[in-house]
């Protein structure tokens, strides 16, 4: 069939060709998710994925969604786009899991102000990228262009993901007791949260040219290489140590820092216990702090500080734990912390 075109509908700023050219140059990167278990391909009102249900007693279906939030400003101002997919899979992938899930397919929505094919391409190698790392599969997305709602040259990016996980593995912070182990995967940088307050400590929206410098701290990266570095996707790792561990809790480590995220996987009664010269906190936090003056409260109530996941373990599964995760591509998780009685977040 012929593709459409509609000579009024591109005179109001949309142009349905580049949306046919973003979708043939995505389509190899696409095509790497992609398994035995996706039906059809691009271009359906939907994305079609055969459940497998062998080895499920009774499967429980998990979804996330989220975005990638004003990050993107950093990377609009670098020019770089081929990461930040990474990022947005990531931010649904790595919450799913913290129920014990395998995230099992994931669709993106980019609204853009502009179409234009080879950057959404970027973005969706990104994307794509990240699929592979979570071991799911890309089976659709959207590109919208909304002429008039945002400026050419931006975009935003959003992410869907839905996962299986068996309903008698669901994590369950039932058992937990003090004396349990908190252990750390760090964290490759800021990941995803807490740009907001990045932007003003760096005041990069009046002055972009600041990602362009190279401070002492970072070992030779740009302030903009080191923000950009995408977030850390903990599926596969962590998969390994569920198999394996009797996991009493994990947490996700993203907007509101140790103080927000860590007790959601706590039980009730339970503090997690962290000694803060414990926590391994990369120069470019230290920077951040310097640099805006921040608390150190207020750090760790916005930021991951180096540590991306934690996992709570039995104490004497601690050392298997670890073992599992060095052999699995996380040769520096460590002991964060322990488990004792109270409530929250005890930063010593």
């Amino acid at each position: 069939m012929e593709k459409s075109y509609s000579e009024s509908y591109a005179a109001a700023g949309v142009d349905i060709t580049a949306g046919y050219r973003s979708v043939e140059l995505m389509k190899q990167y696409v095509a790497r998710t992609m398994n035995e278990h996706c039906i059809g391909g691009l271009g359906g009102f939907g994305g079609l994925f055969e459940l497998d249900c062998t080895g499920y007693k009774h499967p429980v279906l998990i979804s996330g969604t989220d975005g990638v939030g004003t990050k993107l400003k950093i990377a609009m101002i670098m020019d770089k786009h081929d990461t930040i997919g990474i990022d947005c899979v990531a931010m649904c992938v790595n919450d799913v899991i913290c129920a014990g899930a395998k995230p099992l397919v994931f669709l993106d929505y980019i609204a853009c102000g502009r179409n234009i094919p080879e950057k959404i391409a970027e973005i969706v190698k990104g994307v794509a990228e990240g699929c592979v790392q979570a071991d799911c599969s890309l089976v659709g997305g959207e590109t919208a262009e909304h002429p008039g709602m945002m400026p050419e040259e931006e975009y935003d990016l959003a992410g869907f993901t839905v996962g299986v996980v068996d309903k008698e593995k669901i994590l369950s912070n039932e058992t937990m007791a003090a004396g349990d182990v908190i252990l750390a995967l760090p964290s490759t940088g800021v990941h995803s949260n807490g740009f907001s307050l990045v932007r003003k400590i760096f005041d990069i929206d009046a002055n972009p040219d600041v990602l362009h410098t190279a401070p002492a701290e970072l070992g030779g990266k740009t302030l903009g290489e080191a923000l950009l570095a995408p977030t850390k996707i903990y599926v596969k790792p962590v998969l390994k140590v569920l198999e394996e561990v009797d996991v009493k809790g994990i947490s996700h480590i993203t907007g509101g820092g140790f103080y927000e995220n860590i007790p959601r996987s706590l039980k009730k009664g339970c503090c997690a216990r962290i000694n803060k010269a414990d926590v391994r906190t990369p120069a470019l936090f230290q920077l951040m702090q310097k640099t805006g003056n921040i608390s150190e409260h207020d750090m760790f109530n916005t930021f991951n500080m180096g540590v991306g996941m934690v996992l709570t373990v039995p104490a004497e599964q601690a050392d298997k734990a670890l073992d599992i995760l060095h052999a699995n591509g996380e040769p520096e998780a460590y002991r964060l912390g322990v488990i004792a009685e109270g409530e929250g977040v005890e930063l010593c």
